[in-house]
């Protein structure tokens, strides 16, 4: 169920990122309205694991794993809620159709994808050598989130009439940096599970 739940939200950030390129109405909409299944099973696997706790009373790396699961669990429907909040946001730049401006998301949106997938793939070959990689890639996202903010900075003081569009252009690489802040606490967790340490602090 944990794994199907990765995959879910994966395809949930997948498409997200899609309509940041796209702005596909129809796309939009899906996402916006599929966002109780991610909810849903998040709540079943989190009943799952409290009674392993509960009838087993797991220790050593056994609770670690369940403890692990229960973490990554709200992180990864954190991260569908924001690709909720990404349709949300492109949904109402779609209604400023005379704004020419434009922002190249694609180098956020490839580190963010990859962090992603790498933060997964290390949970589930509970890999810390490669979850440690994560955090060089977070500090690279966050720089791109940085240029976009002066670039939508720039433009406002250009072109004022559009402030709300440029705004939620602004939010969209705020909502990727988000995602890849919670791919790392991801990775956090994979070495605490691998290794027993906790890494948050450092």
């Amino acid at each position: 169920m944990f794994l199907s739940l990765g995959s879910l939200v994966e395809d949930r950030v997948d498409k997200a990122c899609q309509v940041i390129e796209t702005r596909d109405p129809v796309l939009t909409a899906e996402i916006i309205r599929s966002d109780w299944e991610v909810d849903d099973m998040e709540i079943r696997i989190e009943e799952e694991c409290l009674k392993v706790l509960a009838l087993h009373q797991p220790v050593a790396s056994d609770l670690r794993l369940l403890i692990t699961i229960i973490k990554v669990n709200n992180e990864l429907e954190r991260i569908a809620d924001i690709a909720v909040n990404i349709a949300k946001r492109v949904h109402t730049i779609n209604k400023d159709s005379s704004l020419t401006f434009e922002i190249d998301y694609k180098p956020m949106i490839f580190r963010v994808r990859r962090m992603l997938k790498m933060s997964l793939d290390a949970l589930v070959s509970e890999d810390a050598d490669q979850a440690r990689k994560i955090f060089i890639e977070d500090d690279a996202v966050d720089g791109l989130r940085n240029a976009v903010y002066r670039a939508v900075v720039n433009e406002l003081n250009i072109e004022m009439g559009h402030a709300a569009c440029l705004l939620n252009m602004y939010l969209l690489a705020r909502h990727l940096e988000r995602i890849a802040d919670r791919t790392t606490n991801i990775a956090e967790e994979v070495i605490y599970l691998v290794e027993g340490q906790i890494v948050r602090s450092n």
